[in-house]
């Protein structure tokens, strides 16, 4: 029993040692070492107890609006068509002899195109000369004879019957020479027909009869020439644009009239036709198929440049806005609630606005609605700026790409309506972005 006792005791002074061991057993004077980041914890200042330095409001360009008239030359796409294909068909018929052009080649007004046998016609216009001078020598004989029958009678000697019927003789022989000239004159012309000449002038067909043909007049299709010059542009625009432009005619204190306008032709490669055109006319009715108005445009096209059937795209140019505000494309965000810029006030705060955009022109959008005259409309720094926010407004630069898009748009590439959507006011951010509609 004292046996199993001091096992026990045993057993419990060496449990007590192993964790006293595990513990870690400090003197009265011992310190417990400290946890990691304590020091930092005890050292760091107090919440609030000193603040970050303030930050100087964002610095941003900006340019003032101000109503003035901005040109807005108009695109259209078109196409190139002839005045008109003159169809060369025979006045006469016969053994076709010779052609004198080069097929698919140019030709001039009054060109000789083909020859026709004249054997014939040379014969029927020496015998219609024959029956000529026939006719006369028969109304000489009628006139000398009306002379005297006319003498005898003023003497009694012939009676009324016979001057009348000399009377008769002669006038049928002066008609008979009136026609003997007719038959001349038309033999002649037949005569003149078997050498064709061109009556325009412009571009041949690529084929034409066999040289040794047998042609009929009138029947036989010899070639078709298509003028060049001048060189007429087919377009179309929508009814709403009539409507548009005859509104803003209707607020100008001068309206635009045709003379007014001047056109340029731009090829698919970007490339400008060197001279000037004009408008021609313009259809009185909506196409039912299309919903567009036809119109055509006159271009001088003296080296044939312009081919039918090319495809162009036709630059109006003359149409003005008065009293436009216009805001660089680069101030102008696009979001779910539509366009809108930031406008700086006389406290220097960004405030967001929404705005209504109408064309896009050289230096940007036209706005309808949203801006007064005099506003300060932020351009550069678009994205570093918050509404409500204070900011250091200073004049905009202008910007390379905007120089560039002047410079496309002066040498008469008109711009689409569109939009942007850099740092938005409303929250939204994205890359640049166009629109063709209006928001």
């Amino acid at each position: 029993m004292i046996r199993r006792i001091v096992v026990l005791s045993a057993s419990a002074i060496v449990a007590v040692v192993a964790l006293a061991w595990l513990l870690g057993w400090r003197g009265p004077g011992d310190v417990l070492p400290a946890r990691p980041g304590a020091d930092r914890q005890a050292t760091a200042p107090p919440a609030g107890a000193t603040g970050a330095p303030a930050q100087p409001p964002p610095t941003v360009g900006v340019v003032e609006v101000s109503p003035r008239q901005v040109p807005l030359p108009v695109a259209y796409a078109g196409r190139i068509g002839a005045p008109r294909d003159v169809e060369i068909r025979p006045r006469v018929g016969g053994l076709l002899l010779s052609r004198e052009f080069d097929e698919g080649a140019g030709v001039k007004d009054g060109q000789v195109l083909f020859r026709i046998d004249p054997a014939t016609f040379r014969v029927a216009l020496a015998r219609a000369e024959a029956q000529l001078a026939q006719a006369r020598a028969a109304v000489r004989q009628a006139e000398d004879n009306y002379a005297r029958v006319s003498e005898l009678r003023q003497r009694n000697v012939a009676s009324e019957q016979q001057l009348e019927q000399a009377t008769g003789t002669r006038d049928q022989a002066r008609a008979a020479v009136d026609l003997a000239q007719a038959e001349v004159e038309a033999a002649r012309l037949n005569l003149d027909y078997t050498t064709i000449v061109s009556p325009v002038a412009g571009v041949t067909a690529l084929t034409s009869p066999a040289v040794g043909s047998l042609i009929q007049p009138q029947q036989t299709l010899l070639t078709t020439i298509t003028p060049l010059d001048p060189a007429y542009v087919n377009f179309s625009f929508t009814d709403q644009e009539a409507q548009d432009f005859r509104e803003l005619n209707e607020h100008r204190a001068k309206p635009i009239s045709e003379k007014d306008l001047t056109v340029e032709l731009r090829f698919g490669d970007r490339s400008r036709y060197d001279k000037p055109g004009r408008i021609d006319t313009a259809a009185q009715r909506v196409d039912q198929q299309t919903g567009t108005i036809q119109a055509r445009a006159v271009f001088p096209n003296p080296d044939g440049v312009l081919l039918p059937g090319q495809f162009v795209r036709v630059v109006i140019r003359g149409v003005t806005l008065p009293d436009a505000l216009v805001v660089p494309e680069r101030a102008v965000s696009q979001g779910p609630q539509g366009a809108s810029v930031y406008v700086v006030t006389a406290a220097n705060v960004a405030e967001a606005r929404p705005v209504r955009l109408g064309q896009e022109v050289r230096d940007g959008f036209v706005v309808t609605s949203g801006l007064q005259p005099g506003e300060r409309v932020v351009v550069d720094g678009v994205v570093r700026v918050k509404p409500g926010q204070l900011v250091r407004a200073v004049p905009a630069k202008p910007s390379p790409e905007g120089g560039a898009a002047a410079a496309q748009s002066s040498e008469g590439a008109p711009a689409t309506t569109g939009s942007a959507g850099v740092g938005s006011p409303d929250g939204s951010t994205g890359g640049a972005k166009r629109s063709g509609a209006r928001p």
